[in-house]
């Protein structure tokens, strides 16, 4: 008895001592243990993701990696696999587990090394949000009482929620669900039993024992994990088995793009930094949701680089990039080629090669991932030289006349055949809008963002050439011209007094074709009829109107030259402008963010966009409409008018039909489009805004240096009819760009056309004299008028009718 109350005193002061020494510990590190309330709300470092509309990931920012998941979005064996290798006993224990530790103190009194943790998944969680990896005493101490602190604050569940989408697990991947992207580009429910059993080896030794850097000692630690998941239960003998004898699969992913689209990322990613910080942009997992739509988006960037290679191409070959070898040298090995090769960087969608034989009309080429290609005529025939933008050489007969072997050439994929290719010169950018919302569909910005980030779209002001003459005929018909209104086309001669010299506006074309209805004169671009619109409005009056389109002050320049396109907008403005006449009259605003996410998807903001408004809306609720700039009329009056652009007029059957400078659209075969080209003078910059009731699209096409022009080509025999050839203007430039765009984004969309309004009128006219005629022939059309100012006189009837100069289908503009 004595011995036992002797045993039973001593148990009593050793547990004294140790409440009394866990306490002294305490009040110790009581001042350095941070709250653990944080954790209720935290917020994990996550980076910002950019999607498209249609939910197709496009960029991601951010330092780490993290893909945050819900525990009930965690498969079952990859949480058995987490609990069976760090802390079995998770669901038992209270934040600490007392046969860990005293294990871990036999350990360390009979070897004297601290090389067993004790740690559990509560603990480890509040060493990975609170303290470091120091292996020391009071660390561990403080890891304990946080732990403790964690267990009283949350759940289970929400503990382990935490510790797997907070632990490192190696190359930048922090967290489970970046994890499986990172070294299998999956995520966590395609992950097999062996790929899950990786994943849990690794926060032991994220660094050393990851299957990329360490695939064998990453193998072992796998074969650990589903040794212990067997020991538990978890797993069969055969799944173990079959786990066990997997192969390592494991390869470096990066974020899972669906959809490279860099200048729309960039400007989201611009846009979110200044409104939240870099570190909260960076790091609070965002999720932006543009306004692109993914389809549209893919044909807006090939329908750039497309058009980029269809210029440079009619221009020549401007030589290989490098020479390896000489023709009286030996040529290089395979190896030598391919390390040399390896030293050249790539830019979507151009291939490195370096030419290494040739028959009569092919080429052979070994590209720098080492596979050998064969180029034929088809894809060399284009390669006539390139002498200066204005000349080519002759038209190539054979392989040898363009390339030799050794040469280092760009090489690119069209139609599941090789092209001999180069990096186009001159620039781009496309932006397309739904006209109704400012929304913005597509937006490209140049060839290639690994090129140059210059955003072209949004930066660039270019003059806008003859895109400027709807705005102006705008406000003519404001200022009581009507679209059959006759207008004299002829040359004009004017003295400046301050220059010393007349100013001599011409047609481009030289041509001129007398009185011509206003209808004729903007289809065709006639930039004296501009001229003298001007004039008749005058010059303040006219570019107080265009303001209204919600351009800039300064950059609309008030002198007489605005009416051929001395203004300078960027594309976005420019279409932004252009939208009233596919809109019905309002000024819209454009935007490019659709909505904000957290990580987990629950909505943070959303745009909310003036959309055009009915009256009967306006009066409601005018503070939801986009702003009326201009008449309902006078926007289906112009837009009506640009349809001519398109489509022409007269009757060719009669020989009086004219085409107007944008008749290329005409392949789309869609009566619903109306546009309007645009060239500056000396072809420096090009344009083509085209648009239906619904998709608004421009294309501008010129050099970065904003002198230099983009020349002319001459007509190469070796590609028959259908290659442009004569003077670079928005009608070859731009507008086959644009066609090609909108093909794909108009294709199944059904006809859009813009009605007309209530207020007009629809009377015959005379062709020749804009007044009204009662013949139902060639010689005349209907034309619409805003009630009250249609013609009031009758054409005489002489039984004939002198036709307009015939305009020949192919005349370009030069404003």
């Amino acid at each position: 008895m004595n011995l036992l109350k002797r045993l039973l005193q001593l148990i009593l002061l050793c547990t004294t001592l140790g409440l009394l020494t866990l306490f002294g510990l305490y009040y110790y590190v009581k001042s350095d243990i941070p709250s653990v309330k944080v954790l209720k709300d935290v917020q994990l470092q996550t980076p910002m993701q950019v999607f498209t509309r249609d939910g197709k990931l496009i960029n991601q920012f951010g330092e780490k990696r993290r893909i945050p998941v819900k525990i009930n979005d965690i498969p079952e064996p990859l949480l058995q696999a987490f609990l069976a290798t760090e802390d079995n006993r998770f669901y038992d224990h209270f934040g600490i587990d007392p046969i860990g530790i005293v294990r871990s103190f036999i350990v360390l009194v009979s070897t004297g090394e601290k090389k067993q943790g004790a740690s559990t998944i509560t603990m480890q969680l509040a060493r990975n949000f609170f303290l470091t990896r120091e292996k020391a005493y009071i660390r561990k101490v403080k890891e304990i009482f946080i732990a403790l602190h964690i267990e009283r604050l949350l759940n289970k569940d929400k503990i382990l929620e935490l510790y797997l989408n907070k632990i490192e697990l190696g190359h930048r991947a922090f967290g489970i669900g970046a994890a499986a992207q990172v070294y299998y580009g999956k995520e966590l429910h395609e992950l097999s039993l062996a790929q899950m059993a990786m994943l849990a080896g690794l926060p032991k030794a994220p660094s050393a024992l990851n299957p990329i850097r360490n695939p064998q000692r990453a193998k072992l630690r796998r074969n650990v994990v589903l040794g212990r998941m067997l020991t538990e239960g978890y797993i069969s003998q055969t799944q173990y088995n079959e786990a066990t004898q997997a192969p390592i699969t494991a390869k470096r992913h990066g974020a899972e793009i669906e959809l490279y689209a860099p200048y729309i990322s960039e400007m989201v990613r611009a846009y979110m930094v200044k409104t939240y910080g870099e570190d909260q942009a960076y790091n609070s997992g965002f999720k932006v949701y543009t306004t692109v739509e993914s389809n549209i988006q893919a044909a807006a960037q090939q329908a750039l680089i497309d058009n980029l290679h269809a210029y440079d191409m009619r221009h020549g070959f401007r030589g290989p990039e490098a020479q390896y070898w000489q023709a009286e040298e030996s040529p290089w090995s395979a190896t030598q080629i391919l390390e040399r090769l390896k030293q050249v960087r790539e830019i979507d969608p151009l291939r490195a090669g370096v030419v290494t034989a040739l028959e009569e009309q092919s080429a052979t080429v070994l590209l720098k991932d080492g596979a050998s290609i064969t180029i034929p005529w088809a894809g060399l025939n284009w390669a006539r030289a390139y002498i200066t933008e204005r000349r080519q050489g002759l038209p190539p007969k054979q392989a040898s006349d363009i390339l030799a072997p050794g040469m280092q050439i760009w090489v690119r994929e069209k139609d599941q055949s090789w092209m001999l290719s180069q990096l186009p010169q001159p620039a781009s950018a496309l932006v397309s809008l739904d006209p109704q919302s400012g929304r913005i569909k597509a937006l490209v910005g140049g060839y290639s963002f690994q090129q140059s980030q210059y955003n072209r779209a949004v930066q660039a002001k270019r003059q806008v050439g003859s895109n400027i003459k709807p705005f102006i005929y705008s406000g003519a018909l404001e200022s009581g011209y009507t679209l059959s209104t006759i207008i004299n086309d002829a040359p004009i001669n004017h003295w400046d007094k301050s220059m010393g010299v007349a100013w001599r506006p011409k047609n481009s074309p030289d041509v001129y074709s007398g009185p011509i209805r206003i209808r004729r004169a903007l289809a065709q671009s006639k930039n004296v009829v501009s001229v003298r619109l001007l004039r008749g409005m005058g010059l303040n009056a006219a570019a107080d109107h265009i303001l209204k389109f919600g351009f800039n002050n300064e950059d609309i320049v008030r002198s007489e030259s605005l009416a051929l396109g001395s203004a300078s907008l960027t594309p976005l403005e420019m279409a932004r402008g252009m939208s009233a006449f596919a809109n019905g009259g309002h000024l819209v605003e454009t935007y490019f963010i659709e909505k904000l996410t957290d990580s987990y998807g629950n909505l943070l903001g959303a745009a909310q966009p003036l959309t055009v408004c009915t009256e009967e809306e306006w009066e409601v609720d005018q503070y939801t409409c986009a702003p009326r700039i201009i008449s309902e009329q006078n926007a289906f009056l112009i837009a009506d008018a640009m349809k001519s652009v398109v489509w022409g007029g007269g009757s060719w059957k009669h020989k009086t039909g004219w085409s107007g400078t944008g008749w290329r659209a005409q392949a789309l075969k869609r009566k619903d489009l109306a546009g309007k080209t645009g060239t500056t003078n000396n072809s420096v910059d090009t344009w083509f805004t085209g648009f239906n009731r619904n998709v608004l699209t421009t294309v501008w096409v010129g050099f970065d240096d904003p002198g230099k022009s983009l020349g002319r080509a001459a007509y190469n025999a070796n590609l028959g009819k259908q290659q442009v050839v004569g003077a670079e203007a928005g009608a070859t430039s731009a507008l086959p760009g644009w066609v090609q765009f909108m093909r794909a984004a108009l294709k199944d969309e059904p006809l859009a056309p813009i009605e007309p309004p209530p207020g007009l009128v629809s009377v015959r006219i005379d062709l020749k004299t804009g007044l009204l005629s009662e013949r139902n022939d060639h010689t005349s059309r209907f034309e619409h008028f805003e009630r009250g100012t249609a013609p009031t006189k009758y054409v005489l009837d002489t039984g004939s009718s002198t036709p307009f100069e015939e305009q020949l289908p192919d005349t370009e503009e030069l404003f």
